[in-house]
């Protein structure tokens, strides 16, 4: 089931594009193939605004595998990230491996000058992305890191009402992300291996899908960071995830507001949607393209508009399209969008204090 989910989320991807003229593309390699979103670049349509030159990792078999889905050749694999730079000198460098494994690719690539997108989040802990971005910094590098919420017009379409003012000042956000668990959805071993691990993941659903609602609550609130942290994990599936929590629910407080942030690998049914209540009417990000404005009448009457939103254009509806405008320089990233540093650092403050208070049951302030 999880295999035809990922399957019909690459063919919405490679059928989302449009055949891209560019006088060289940008030349892009992958480090590491353990984490299964890297189907999200191997399966990509050739439009011609990336290619891929190289692959970092030593499994071969899973090399292989992936090789024969997908019809790349073993010349490209190498079995470090060192030797797949000398040998194919790519100008970016995509992490696909352990979220662990980020901030060695960063110390790898820049001071070489190659710019890096990660897959959320951005780090393991707070510790790591501040050595990241000082390397980053130092070197004059982009560092990314992609959401699968970053393509969603919903989430967009949202944050354009709100400015418009379409349902007032919010004053409540809910974000919910997750599935009944990865053991539950047969994800392959080599992923399995470390997404159960809390020093490799960093922790369990927390980690995995805690980060998506910091990612768009710092985002609504273009940067603000909450006043205070609060949050409380739990184990319901101590059998098939014995080491990390697979329950959490953390919650934000600003001056105006507060965010609910439900991460869970307990979902009957996966998801990825928010709700976002202003003082005269809520928004609903029901899935990528769906979206619900209900404008309030009365007490508990409201009127309801459905919206089915198309793709975003391109550069801005996929991952690599973006990273090659940005390495470009035909297209600047604003401060705190969702894949720009200045965010992720935000997130990953989030999450530390998340941790620290469900590990002492208190709730945490954030310094300014």
């Amino acid at each position: 089931m999880f295999r035809l989910a990922l399957v019909s989320f690459v063919y919405l991807i490679m059928n989302s594009f449009p055949v891209v003229s560019q006088e060289k593309p940008l030349r892009i390699g992958v480090a590491g193939l353990t984490h299964t979103h890297v189907h999200w670049i191997l399966g990509r349509k050739d439009i011609g605004d990336i290619e891929l030159v190289g692959i970092a990792e030593p499994n071969r078999d899973l090399a292989k595998r992936y090789a024969e889905q997908h019809g790349y050749s073993m010349d490209l694999v190498y079995d470090s990230l060192e030797e797949m730079i000398a040998a194919t000198k790519p100008e970016a460098v995509t992490a696909f491996g352990t979220i662990f494994d980020h901030l060695e690719v960063v110390e790898t690539c820049a001071p070489k000058g190659i710019h890096v997108m990660v897959e959320k989040p951005l780090a393991v802990s707070l510790a790591h992305a501040k050595k990241m971005k000082a390397l980053a910094e130092e070197n004059n590098i982009h560092l990314l890191t992609n959401y699968e919420t970053t393509w969603y017009p919903t989430n967009h379409k949202a944050k354009a009402l709100l400015e418009q003012g379409k349902v007032g000042d919010v004053r409540k956000v809910i974000v919910r992300d997750g599935h009944r668990g990865p053991l539950k959805l047969g994800i392959n071993s080599e992923f399995l291996d470390w997404l159960l691990d809390p020093v490799e993941n960093g922790g369990g659903a927390l980690m995995d899908f805690g980060c998506y609602g910091a990612n768009l609550m710092t985002w609504l609130k273009n940067g603000e960071k909450p006043n205070t942290v609060t949050a409380v994990t739990q184990q319901l599936q101590p059998e098939n995830n014995p080491n990390v929590d697979d329950d959490a629910t953390i919650l934000l407080t600003y001056d105006d507001a507060q965010a609910s942030i439900e991460a869970s690998w307990n979902w009957p049914i996966g998801r990825k949607d928010m709700e976002i209540y202003g003082l005269t009417g809520a928004l609903y990000t029901d899935n990528r393209n769906q979206l619900r404005i209900r404008i309030a009448e009365g007490y508990d009457g409201f009127s309801e508009e459905k919206m089915d939103l198309p793709e975003r254009d391109y550069p801005l509806n996929d991952p690599f399209s973006l990273l090659a405008a940005v390495v470009k320089g035909k297209h600047q990233l604003s401060p705190y969008d969702l894949s720009a540093l200045e965010n992720n650092m935000v997130v990953m403050e989030i999450l530390d204090a998340a941790r620290e208070s469900a590990k002492k049951g208190k709730t945490i302030k954030l310094k300014k």
